[in-house]
Parts: structure tokens; sequence; C-alpha cells
């Protein structure tokens, strides 16, 4: 299924994170893998694992919304990187996304504290 029809049904499902959060992660899943890709100097697509995703995710935010992107994806219903994960699995789900077997929603709970990630970066020394 493509991402504009399944979003409905995904947002149907799961009403915790709002529609532009998923927008917003499938531009950060495109800017992983380039980045992914820049890292081994190689154009080759190659599996983006949910530590990959969450350090694209954090960078991505961090790069468009600067010192708003605490406050922007708390807007959104994404609060900590489980939210990133369960977002991901529910795009996997409704097979938009595919997955590795090895890969699992727990891929994405140790993550990072999103106030240290997006807030602590703009704080004054």
């Amino acid at each position: 299924m493509d991402f504009e029809h399944a979003l409905p049904i995904i947002l149907e499902r799961e009403p915790r994170y709002d529609a532009v959060a998923y927008f917003f992660l499938k531009e950060a899943l495109a800017y992983s893998v380039k980045h992914k890709a820049a890292k081994k100097e190689s154009q080759a697509f190659s599996h983006v694992s949910g530590q990959d995703l969450l350090e694209g995710f954090r960078l991505y935010a961090l790069e468009k919304y600067g010192p708003m992107s605490y406050w922007v994806l708390n807007q959104w219903g994404i609060h900590k990187c489980s939210d990133v994960g369960e977002m991901v699995f529910a795009l996997v789900e409704a097979n938009v996304l595919s997955k590795q077997p090895t890969d699992s929603k727990e891929d994405f709970a140790g993550g990072y504290d999103f106030e240290e990630a997006f807030r602590k970066p703009f704080i004054p020394a």
C-alpha cells in the first residue's frame, strides 16, 4: 500500500500521532538513508536500523526546526524515541515500510532523551 492511502487507515487505528508527524517521519527516513550512504561513501541502499533512523530523525529535526524541534515534535504527539518506533511499525503493519526479521519496536526504546537531544543544544552555556 502506498503512504497516502495507508495514512488515513493508520490514523484511524492510532490517533496518538498527528498526520504531519508521519510525513515528517517519511522525510526523516529518506534523510537517514542519505546520511548512512554518505558515511559509507556509497549511494547503494542499505537497511536503516532503528538506531540509524533515530539519529537521522534527530539530525533532520534539528536541521529543519532548530530550537523549535522539541515543541514541534511534542505538538505532533512525539515525546520519546519509542513514539518513533510506534509510528515506524504502524507503517510496517500497513505494508508501507518493510522490516528485517531482527527489527523490533524495542530497537527504538533506548534511543535518547528528547529534552537532551532537542532542547539542550540551544540552551546558552
